[in-house]
């Protein structure tokens, strides 16, 4: 059975996570986290600290080890929202690729959001509730709105627990006007969303990361029944009375306190304010922690690209579905013509498996070209084709990485009269192995289009047979008596790329 790793590299703590499928299921074999503050001088800088990417990179070592040590057959290394905000990003995702050999992919905070939301999905039972979860990073917090285990919104606000500590509270403990200016920016950005989240009408507020943990530690002691393995459900009040209690102590008497770490109590203030701030205008009653996350969501979206059959794979399949959906109703484009060209590229990926021979995360990448090759019209009819590649290679489409988005955007590219060269910028940033894949996958679209030339659905019916002496024939059954001349005469059009791509030669005929 696969072993996967997920490393995590958030603006406050850098996280491992190392499992392996057992009968469907993730087992966890190992578990790892330093805080190393990555993010603390980006937020007052702008820019990485030396010394905060060093202690980074020692610790990924160490990482890197343990991943070695379990013999791990895919790792995933995504960082949060210090790297996305850090001017010398770049530098330290190099030194991480010559110490570790690990590529790190910055994520946004919306698919920061998602990922969290897998991951508590696939390990606590929400999926029949609708529920907000908060996940309070260093730099941002992400709010993800779920009903029935599929999400409904998210959002993600720059309200994160080192950010806010670092720019507002300079004295120890804090004075009441740095608490104020803090207090105000928190309800400033809540209130933005805040008539989205009450609309959901949750019954469960879900919260992850450090500062909810340390939260429910206290409020359990407070109850005489602190246990680290059995987080309380912590009500607005009380999270009220402890951002007071804590306000007023210096970061010595904060440490002294049970469930706090010592790098945790010197940001508590300020993640404590965000929740009670969040719970208050959002008028939620309480909240309950579940120590899942990020790194979670990224093994479990490792299981799912794995294994074709399990739920986990449904579940990812049917946020991505749901994201092209709203990326091609956002770009006003025809749902139903889309949808006609995804069947018809899907068959033909399935019916010439043996002539394209492309590895089969193809076929999701090939649906998702063809629901999105027309958004660019949304921009300008004129020139179309290059507007859908930048939409797609920029939106946010959930459960894809940035590579993935740009295969898909070059898909897309070449529906039209151009078709794609080495020598193209499109082309050219890809993996060479993606160059050829994607060559065969634009072949497949552009003669699903030719199918539907007419845009009236003429095709009722395709039977696709490879001869032996590898002549591909596509027999065609109109679907009325206005014939398909024009659908054969597209399909006609097609045959000199086709030929070129895959070496065989294409014929179109009417049945």
């Amino acid at each position: 059975m696969p072993t996967f790793a997920a490393v995590d590299i958030g603006s406050n703590s850098v996280r491992l996570k190392i499992a392996r499928v057992l009968r469907g299921r993730l087992e966890e074999l190992h578990e790892d986290r330093e805080v190393t503050r990555l993010g603390e001088s980006v937020f007052a800088t702008g820019t990485l600290d030396p010394q905060a990417m060093a202690h980074t990179l020692r610790v990924l070592r160490r990482f890197h080890r343990a991943v070695q040590t379990y013999g791990a057959d895919r790792v995933r290394v995504v960082a949060t929202s210090a790297l996305r905000d850090a001017g010398n990003s770049r530098a330290f995702r190099d030194w991480v690729v010559t110490a570790t050999g690990w590529k790190v992919d910055v994520i946004s905070g919306l698919e920061e959001g998602r990922l969290i939301h897998l991951g508590v999905v696939s390990g606590a039972r929400i999926a029949r509730k609708r529920a907000l979860l908060v996940d309070l990073g260093g730099g941002s917090c992400e709010l993800t709105l779920s009903a029935s285990g599929h999400i409904k919104d998210m959002i993600s606000l720059p309200i994160g627990a080192v950010r806010l500590t670092q720019t507002f509270l300079h004295h120890d403990p804090p004075w009441r006007s740095e608490l104020e200016q803090m207090r105000g920016v928190i309800q400033r950005e809540v209130s933005r969303i805040q008539k989205r989240v009450i609309a959901l009408k949750s019954q469960a507020t879900i919260a992850t990361s450090g500062t909810p943990a340390a939260l429910s530690s206290l409020y359990a002691a407070k109850l005489g029944s602190y246990d680290e393995h059995k987080p309380q459900t912590v009500p607005q009040s009380a999270v009220a009375s402890l951002l007071d209690k804590l306000s007023r102590r210096n970061l010595s008497q904060r440490r002294a306190l049970p469930g706090i770490g010592p790098r945790r109590a010197e940001i508590i203030v300020a993640g404590t304010m965000v929740f009670a701030e969040l719970m208050q205008l959002c008028a939620l009653r309480s909240f309950r922690y579940l120590p899942l996350g990020l790194r979670d969501g990224l093994l479990a979206q490792m299981m799912a690209d794995y294994h074709a059959s399990t739920a986990m794979r449904e579940r990812v399949e049917s946020e991505r579905h749901d994201a092209l959906l709203a990326v091609a109703k956002h770009y006003g484009a025809d749902l139903q013509f889309a949808q006609r060209i995804r069947n018809l590229a899907l068959q033909l990926f399935q019916r010439l498996k043996a002539v394209h021979q492309l590895p089969p995360e193809y076929k999701d990448w090939l649906e998702a070209a063809a629901m999105l090759h027309e958004v660019g019209a949304y921009i300008n009819r004129s020139g179309r084709r290059r507007y859908s590649y930048y939409v797609i290679s920029n939106s946010e489409l959930f459960g894809y990485t940035p590579l993935q988005r740009r295969i898909i955007a070059a898909i897309a590219r070449y529906v039209g009269k151009s078709l794609p060269s080495p020598s193209d910028r499109v082309m050219s940033i890809l993996p060479g192995v993606h160059q050829i894949h994607v060559a065969k996958a634009v072949s497949l679209l552009r003669l699903a289009r030719a199918l539907d030339q007419g845009r009236r659905a003429a095709v009722s019916e395709m039977t696709v047979r490879v001869r032996q002496d590898g002549q591909v024939r596509l027999l065609l059954k109109p679907h009325s008596q206005e014939g398909i001349e024009l659908e054969l005469w597209a399909v006609e059009q097609e045959k000199d790329y086709f030929e070129t791509v895959f070496g065989r030669e294409l014929l179109a005929e009417s049945c």
